[in-house]
C-alpha cells in the first residue's frame, strides 16, 4: 500500500494488499474511514516515537528528522495525512479525532525531547512550517526546492536560537 497509496483504494483492494479480506477489515475497523484514520495514527504514532533517537544538535536532528519525514516511502501516507485532516477540518467524523492532537501531541512530543525552557511557539511554528513543506512536495514534487527552503528554515532557527 506504501507503494501505491490507500486514499482511494476499496476496502477490498486494501484488503488484498494486506492478505485479508474486506470483511475482516471491516471486522476490526468497523468502515474504511475508520481503518485511513488507524493508518494515519499509526504513522505518526511512529514518527513520533523516532524523536527520542534523534542525534543531539538542533541542526543535525532537524535535519534528520526531514530526511525521513520527506522519504519516497512516506509520501502516500503524507497524502493520507493530508486528505484525513483536511476531512477533519470540515467536521467530517470520524476524521475530527485528529484535532486537536494532530498539533498538541507533536509540541508535546519536541518539547518532551527538547531543553528545558523551550518555546512551544517555536515548535508549533516548526511543526507548521514543515506540515506546509510536506504539502508543497506532496503537491508539486519539487523535492529540491522543497529541501532548500527547510534547509533556510532552520538555519533562521539556529542563527535566532544563537546557536
Amino acid at each position: 500500500m506504501a507503494e501505491t497509496g490507500i486514499g482511494d483504494r476499496s476496502l477490498r483492494d486494501l484488503g488484498a494488499a494486506a492478505g485479508t479480506s474486506h470483511r475482516m477489515l471491516l471486522h476490526h475497523f468497523g468502515s474504511r474511514e475508520e481503518l485511513l484514520l488507524a493508518v494515519v495514527q499509526e504513522v505518526e504514532r511512529r514518527q513520533a516515537a523516532r524523536l527520542s533517537e534523534l542525534p543531539d544538535g538542533q541542526a543535525e536532528s532537524a535535519h534528520t528528522f526531514w530526511a525521513e519525514l520527506r522519504s519516497e516511502r512516506l509520501r502516500p501516507f503524507e497524502r493520507l495525512f493530508f486528505e484525513c485532516y483536511a476531512r477533519g477540518a470540515q467536521g467530517e467524523e470520524p476524521f475530527t479525532r485528529l484535532h486537536p492532537g494532530a498539533v498538541h501531541d507533536w509540541i508535546t512530543a519536541v518539547a518532551a525531547q527538547a531543553a528545558d525552557g523551550v518555546d512551544e511557539t517555536l515548535i508549533r511554528l516548526g511543526l507548521a512550517v514543515t506540515r506546509g513543506l510536506l504539502l508543497d512536495l506532496v503537491a508539486t514534487g519539487d523535492a529540491e526546492q522543497v529541501d532548500a527552503a527547510y534547509a533556510r528554515f532552520i538555519e533562521m532557527v539556529v542563527a535566532a536560537s544563537g546557536g
